[in-house]
């Protein structure tokens, strides 16, 4: 089959690599039907490199088609139609019965310390292989899948595997009070998603992106928003009575604008040998928190900071004084997809599409321009907001 290739940064390819085959008795292959790139796979294309081999296969957005099952296998049928969740878990553990399914206890990568293994992101979450390839294998497939219709085109239901969800999480996390102001850092795929979950609750929704197409389409669903610039706290701040807003997300993470020291910093450590800078990374780490910081300035005292944006370092300075101060609380966390499908499933199927999933995706692409694609989201150019692959074209 064929399946794109991270080969070092900056550099993904596409290749002819062996087709997935049923390992364990819960297995299951699907032929993938479309598969997104998402913002954290960015961080894979630029930064996390020491944590992926070459030839590892990207990707942790896909749906398809069931093609074969393992013996073990009670709830899925060939031919039946399925969204991926991007975690990997049981449903049946003490994290998973408590709705915490990117911290199941039965795929946690405990070699590196971390949650529930994930498709296609790195040694830090399992080396799984991923879903921008022809065919995918899914373990535990009674429980890591996502059944839906066959009437409705593949961009209704695609982004339950991941974006769709986390945006709705992220809104949860922070939340928001009755008439409250939510501010959203970031509009990108997972802070469009954000503003129009925030929106669709009722509730008052400011965002900021330097990116004039970005703010653009989130002005079509109804979102103030900001350009990015030194005063934009004071705008903020300016446009919720002088206190800042009920709750923020920081729909950014590590690689927020700013912080240009750390930005030298983390490209110095992608020229370390593999195991010197997986060491570094992994105990010494530093993200870009221009995005987080300008979140903790931003939310009135006694407000929330919803993180979803994706962060890695484990040296990273907060500014506790100003938190505790202020009073915040924080959430954070990988998105707990299951958690929340029961609720946005029929979100996604209702003929008004009140979430504006049909209004986010602005590129399509056969899998072999998946390199081109990789550039162009990654340097925001020709307004790419969202690449959605169809490998079998």
């Amino acid at each position: 089959m064929k399946a794109l290739t991270w080969q070092g940064k900056r550099t993904v390819t596409v290749e002819h690599v062996p087709d997935p085959a049923i390992h364990e008795p819960g297995d299951a292959i699907i032929r993938v039907t479309s598969s997104a790139i998402c913002g954290s796979d960015l961080h894979l294309y630029e930064l996390l490199g020491p944590f992926l081999d070459r030839g590892d296969i990207l990707g942790h957005e896909p749906m398809g088609e069931v093609v074969e099952i393992g013996s073990g296998v009670t709830t899925l049928t060939v031919g039946q139609r399925v969204v991926i969740p991007f975690t990997i878990s049981c449903g049946e553990c003490f994290m998973c019965r408590r709705g915490l399914q990117s911290q199941c206890e039965r795929t946690q990568v405990r070699e590196y310390g971390s949650g529930a293994a994930l498709f296609g992101y790195t040694k830090l979450y399992g080396q799984v292989p991923g879903g921008q390839a022809e065919y995918l294998r899914v373990p535990r497939a009674d429980y890591n899948h996502i059944a839906v219709g066959t009437d409705l085109p593949d961009e209704r239901y695609l982004f339950l595997s991941d974006i769709l969800p986390t945006a709705w999480q992220g809104v949860e996390y922070a939340d928001v009070p009755e008439g409250g102001t939510l501010a959203v850092m970031g509009l990108g795929p997972v802070g469009q998603l954000v503003t129009r979950v925030a929106r669709h609750r009722g509730h008052r929704v400011l965002a900021v992106d330097p990116v004039p197409e970005r703010r653009a389409m989130a002005e079509r669903h109804g979102i103030e928003t900001l350009d990015l610039d030194d005063d934009v706290v004071a705008h903020l701040r300016d446009m919720t009575h002088g206190r800042g807003a009920d709750s923020v997300v920081d729909a950014v993470g590590l690689e927020a604008h700013g912080n240009g020291g750390v930005a030298l910093a983390q490209k110095a450590v992608g020229m370390l040998p593999p195991p010197v800078a997986r060491q570094v990374l992994d105990k010494a780490g530093v993200d870009r928190l221009a995005a987080l910081h300008a979140s903790i300035d931003a939310v009135r005292r006694g407000g929330t900071v919803s993180l979803s944006g994706v962060y890695a370092g484990d040296a990273d300075i907060l500014p506790m004084k100003t938190m505790f101060d202020k009073q915040l609380t924080l959430r954070m966390g990988q998105c707990n997809v299951k958690n929340w499908i029961d609720t946005l499933l029929p979100l996604v199927e209702d003929p008004s599409d009140p979430l504006g999933v049909m209004d986010l995706t602005t590129h399509h692409a056969p899998l072999d321009d998946a390199p081109e694609q990789y550039r162009t989201f990654q340097r925001k150019e020709d307004g790419c907001i969202k690449v959605v692959l169809h490998p079998g074209e």
